[in-house]
């Protein structure tokens, strides 16, 4: 905490004079209305966004932690080829949407940053901390969405995985391994799509710990300014009283 010299001739409230005196500062704390609606700009997004791929989570199990055999069905009887031709006709609605869809999606994007420009425009030690990791969080799930699924999503609609070679005889079987150094087939690109929306879920997750992890270190130092203000209010009355008494029997 910062410190601060009382100037010379101020006096305290018992009329003891305290100048030259070295006392500590409180921190200037943030607006608590513009750092409430920037954590509101900034969860919402995070739970939209949450939302959004948990209900992605029955499409993507099957094929990230589905154990498929060389008939293509797991042990408790999921068709991986099913799951995989599901998957890919959920990413073809996906991106054959109405152009307003993907609009409100950037929108909501658009408003999160809002969310982390505002709580960093007057950044404290608090915000450089929490705000400016989970800032970082927040880039890295754009990065992933826009190299990761919208390619996913692309890819899936053309139907087009790799060279026309390969294609063939993914289609044919989708555990055959690709020819060597021409890319992956057509399974393992929907895993990659299905991982890249768990990455981006734990990536998500994690900026919301940071705001709760926030809350609470800003909770915890409001906590210890009162109890210091308490406990050196508390000093000065002492002090105050003991010089009273003092004068009080000089005079007696």
């Amino acid at each position: 905490m910062e410190t601060r010299v009382a100037p010379s001739g101020t006096k305290n409230a018992f009329g003891m004079d305290i100048g030259g005196q070295t006392f500590l500062k409180p921190p200037t704390p943030a607006s608590p209305g513009r750092s409430s609606f920037a954590t509101f700009l900034i969860l919402c997004p995070t739970s939209f966004f949450l939302g959004i791929l948990y209900s992605q989570f029955p499409y993507d199990y099957p094929i990230l932690w589905a154990a498929p055999t060389i008939e293509g069905v797991d042990a408790v009887g999921v068709n991986f080829n099913q799951s995989l031709d599901t998957l890919e006709n959920h990413m073809k609605i996906l991106l054959a949407s109405p152009p307003l869809i993907p609009r409100i999606l950037h929108i909501v994007i658009a408003t999160g940053l809002l969310g982390f420009f505002i709580k960093l425009l007057r950044p404290t030690e608090s915000n450089l901390l929490f705000d400016g990791a989970s800032l970082a969080l927040y880039v890295v799930g754009i990065v992933v969405y826009i190299t990761n699924i919208v390619k996913g999503m692309r890819m899936a609609s053309s139907g087009i995985y790799a060279t026309p070679d390969e294609k063939v005889r993914d289609d044919l079987h989708p555990f055959t391994p690709a020819f060597e150094g021409t890319g992956i087939g057509r399974s393992d690109s929907l895993r990659v799509l299905s991982a890249s929306h768990t990455i981006l879920a734990l990536v998500l997750m994690g900026i919301l710990v940071l705001q709760a992890g926030q809350w609470y270190a800003e909770r915890k130092e409001r906590q210890d300014i009162e109890e210091q203000a308490k406990s050196a209010s508390g000093k000065s009355r002492g002090s105050g009283n003991g010089s009273v008494q003092s004068k009080e029997k000089k005079r007696a």
